[in-house]
């Protein structure tokens, strides 16, 4: 008769902390409405990687905070060895301190810390040559569409609004303009819109922000990146297939070889520089 007692005692402290610890965080989950394995972000979004499962994660696998500095750490000092200071500054310091806005304002310490609301960027493949060329093709890019970090705002960007009026999922906010800013010069309410979400700021109503604040800026970078042009050197599609993701329409199919050869060149200068081969499929 103690035995049996004992037992129900134990099933009932057994169902009692199911209870307090793991039906509310359920509850959590399916308030966010994530699948399994999916985090809840602080924002609200399912996904994953720190942005989701790092500081303010809601619900599902969350990062621990040891966890998070762990790999915030090493993922940082890998990619921070490869962009060093000289690699990062012989692009910076192309800009004239005078006439280039950017000047100062994309710097190597805000990229990094950008960085770490993105783990997965430099991680396309299992040798350290895949993710070199990663390094250089995202930087070809930045060189190419700021000038040697030179723009922050489109050039002549202000005469067009950039809103795709038909996409009501972001509606345009009326008198904002979604011209290019930033490190890969983000375009259009369908992207600010987004970004916005996944980064935290209000990108219809405030598109400026991204001109005004380095640190969204690179994380507007590093969004489109990872978004759009990681998954395709992650399937081996090589550095053309990126320059058609990201300004395929107006550049690719000859609509504009000068400025694909610019990206190019760019590309294969940073492959050298961090001695690595360039791949194939450099165009598109």
């Amino acid at each position: 008769m103690t035995n049996f007692s004992s037992r129900n005692q134990l099933i009932l402290l057994i169902i009692c902390i199911i209870t307090i610890v793991v039906i509310p965080k359920l509850m959590l989950a399916q308030n966010c409405g994530c699948r399994i394995g999916l985090c809840c972000s602080r924002w609200g979004y399912c996904g994953s990687g720190n942005s989701y499962c790092g500081q303010g994660c809601q619900g599902g696998p969350c990062y621990t905070s040891s966890t998070k500095n762990y790999n915030h750490h090493h993922h940082n000092n890998r990619v921070s060895d490869i962009v060093s200071e000289s690699f990062f500054n012989g692009i910076a310091n192309q800009a004239s301190s005078k006439s280039c806005e950017g000047k100062g304002f994309y710097t190597r310490s805000v990229f990094l810390e950008a960085l770490k609301y993105y783990p997965k960027f430099a991680t396309v493949g299992s040798s350290s040559d895949d993710n070199k060329r990663e390094i250089a093709a995202f930087f070809a890019h930045v060189t190419h569409e700021t000038g040697q970090m030179c723009y922050i705002n489109e050039i002549n960007g202000s005469s067009r609004d950039y809103c795709d009026r038909t996409n009501s999922e972001y509606p345009c906010v009326y008198g904002k303009s979604y011209y290019g800013r930033g490190p890969i010069q983000l375009s259009w309410n369908f992207n600010y819109g987004p970004a916005g979400k996944a980064i935290g700021f209000d990108g219809l109503n405030d598109p400026d922000i991204v001109a005004r604040d380095s640190l969204i800026a690179f994380k507007t970078g590093l969004w489109y990146w990872m978004n759009t042009c990681h998954p395709l050197l992650a399937s081996g599609q090589g550095f053309g297939a990126t320059i058609r993701a990201i300004n395929g329409p107006l550049e690719c199919n000859g609509g504009n070889p000068e400025p694909v050869a610019r990206r190019v060149q760019y590309y294969v200068e940073y492959c050298q520089q961090l001695g690595v081969d360039t791949g194939e499929n450099l165009t598109c």
